[in-house]
């Protein structure tokens, strides 16, 4: 399920991470609390304000952070990065001034930003750069040794590049199927408009013409009009019937699409191309097995042939399919073979092999003459 602001499931672990960061502010009680004890002097006030002004920061940092990589983005640029990182730092200084040791609690924090907001090498340095000053100021102002806390940031920044990378991994599987999804609708409408071009193109040209025809005959030849006229509603009714499968996907069955893709077919293995420019002729009842044979016979070609050319002659009886190939004929002997020609006794005609020159194949679909 979704929502304007995102999947739901997204939406609900967005909450649950943002409850699990604020979660770990409770390392920053101690200094609020040093603050709130020194409560007296004007350093206990700075104290707490800086160490509630930090946790807030901190959060806000989180919070923004996981708002672009729900919307898929990485990090963010680092103008709008360091300027985070240098008011968190700021006030960790600042509480570390004013309650003293416990405000060293901030550069596990600090840490953490730093890999969330920087490129990995910046922020992998800036960690170990923090690591190594709790350790040189605890020595300095003599509070003991800082190597504990030290571990404690390595730890921290080790853990949340791991998780850095995992969510980046994941966005970038995202991006991926976006794109893919997109290429797929392009590639989807780019199909249907050369499919809707090679259907339509020449028929309502052939309709066009024939429309101009009928105009000039209505007043010269009404017989021949009225035939003009039924050939008009069969050809009108071919071309809807071929849109109609072309919007629903069905290839295979439209003469159009079948010359269409043996267009592409024949251009992808490298072969000569020569097909007729207008199927019109054909009569309805034949344009289903005639496109069944431009199919078996062009998928011969292509994979059994080795020809470099192939010439296809659609007519209103028959259909041709023929190369300047080696003749092996493998489609001669297959299964691809008894189909076709199961669909042309089915429609009353018959299938025709031929080696017309040396080395070429033939395959001739013919409609026979009814006596």
């Amino acid at each position: 399920m979704t929502t304007p602001d995102g999947p739901v499931v997204t939406r609900r672990w967005g909450r649950f991470g943002f409850v699990f960061a604020a979660a770990w502010t409770v390392f920053l009680f101690q200094p609020f609390f040093d603050g709130w004890a020194d409560r007296g002097h004007v350093r206990g006030w700075i104290g707490m304000i800086a160490t509630l002004a930090f946790a807030a920061t901190y959060l806000a940092m989180f919070r923004w952070s996981h708002t672009r990589r729900a919307h898929n983005e990485f990090r963010p640029p680092l103008n709008q990065a360091l300027p985070v990182m240098a008011a968190l730092f700021t006030l960790a200084a600042v509480m570390t001034l004013a309650v003293g040791p416990s405000g060293l609690s901030a550069a596990v924090f600090l840490a953490v930003s730093a890999i969330i907001l920087l490129p990995a090498w910046l922020g992998g340095v800036t960690a170990l750069t923090i690591a190594v000053l709790v350790e040189v100021i605890s020595t300095a102002m003599g509070w003991g040794s800082g190597t504990g806390l030290s571990l404690g940031v390595c730890a921290a920044a080790f853990a949340m590049f791991g998780v850095t990378k995992l969510i980046n991994r994941n966005i970038e599987l995202v991006r991926e199927r976006e794109e893919s999804e997109r290429l797929a609708v392009q590639e989807e409408r780019t199909r249907m408009a050369r499919d809707l071009h090679d259907i339509l193109g020449h028929s309502l040209t052939v309709i066009t013409v024939k429309a101009e025809l009928v105009g000039r005959l209505l007043d010269i030849d009404l017989d021949r009009a009225r035939t003009e006229v039924a050939d008009l509603e069969r050809l009108s009714r071919d071309a809807l019937a071929d849109v109609r499968q072309a919007v629903q996907g069905i290839r295979g069955l439209s003469l159009p699409m079948e010359i269409a893709r043996a267009r592409e077919a024949l251009r992808a293995a490298g072969i000569e191309a020569e097909l007729p420019g207008s199927t019109e002729s054909v009569p309805t009842e034949l344009r289903e097995l005639f496109a069944w044979s431009v199919r078996e016979g062009v998928t011969n070609v292509v994979r059994h042939s080795g020809a470099t050319l192939c010439a296809v002659t659609v007519g209103e009886r028959d259909v041709t399919v023929v190369d300047n190939g080696s003749g092996c004929g493998e489609f001669a002997h297959g299964n691809g073979l008894v189909g076709l020609r199961e669909r042309a006794a089915a429609a009353g005609a018959r299938v025709v092999i031929t080696h017309p020159q040396p080395g070429g194949f033939s395959l001739h679909v013919l409609k026979e003459e009814v006596p």
